[in-house]
C-alpha cells in the first residue's frame, strides 16, 4: 500500500468516522448515505481518484437492515490504485444522494440501479429506467422480485411439464380444402 493510499483511508476515517475493511488486497470504505458525496470529493480533489470505475448495488434480503449495499469503485490514474466505498441502506424504499455532480459518469450507473434495484437517488438530473420498458413495474434484481421462469424439462418429467404448459390453440383442418 502506498503512502498517499495509507493517508486516503486515514482521512475518510478520520472526518466521515468510516469503518475500514480489507479482503484480499482490495480496501473498502464503509460511509452513511448522507456521507458519501463528501466522501467522494474528498477521494477526487485531495487523493487524486478521479474515475469511477463502477457502481453497483447488492440485496440482503430478507435482511431489513441493511437490506442493500450501493458499492462505489474508484480509480486513481496517476497511482494506479483503487478503493472500494460502500453504502449500506435500509428497508423497500432506499433513497442515497446522487453523486453524478462529482462523477458525471455515475448518471447511467445511477439510472440502471435506480432500474433494476430501486434505489432512489435523490437529485440525480435524469433518474429514469435505462434498461427496462418505461412502463415496467417492479426493480427486477430485488431478490423479492416474482420469477417468472419456466421449468426445464427432463426425461422424467416431461410428460408432466409439458401438460402444464400453453399452447397455441390448434384448429382443425379446414374440411372444404382440394385433394
Amino acid at each position: 500500500m502506498s503512502e498517499l493510499l495509507d493517508q486516503a483511508i486515514k482521512t475518510i476515517q478520520s472526518r466521515f468516522q468510516a469503518e475500514v475493511s480489507t479482503f484480499r488486497d482490495e480496501i473498502t470504505l464503509w460511509v452513511t448515505a448522507q456521507q458519501i458525496v463528501d466522501a467522494c470529493r474528498t477521494l477526487r480533489d485531495e487523493f487524486e481518484f478521479d474515475m469511477l470505475e463502477d457502481e453497483t448495488a447488492v440485496d440482503y434480503w430478507p435482511e431489513e437492515s441493511p437490506r442493500f449495499h450501493v458499492v462505489y469503485q474508484l480509480y486513481s490514474y496517476p497511482r494506479n490504485e483503487r478503493i472500494s466505498l460502500r453504502v449500506p441502506l435500509d428497508g423497500n424504499s432506499p433513497s442515497i444522494p446522487s453523486i453524478v455532480p462529482i462523477f458525471p459518469n455515475a448518471n447511467w450507473h445511477e439510472r440502471e440501479i435506480w432500474d433494476l434495484f430501486g434505489i432512489r437517488f435523490e437529485n440525480h438530473p435524469d433518474l429514469r429506467r435505462i434498461l427496462m420498458p418505461h412502463d415496467w413495474e417492479g426493480h427486477p434484481l430485488r431478490k423479492d422480485y416474482p420469477l417468472g421462469y419456466e421449468e426445464v424439462m427432463f426425461t422424467f418429467n416431461f410428460d408432466e411439464i409439458d401438460q402444464r404448459k400453453p399452447y397455441a390453440k390448434r384448429y382443425p383442418e379446414r374440411q372444404d380444402k382440394a385433394p
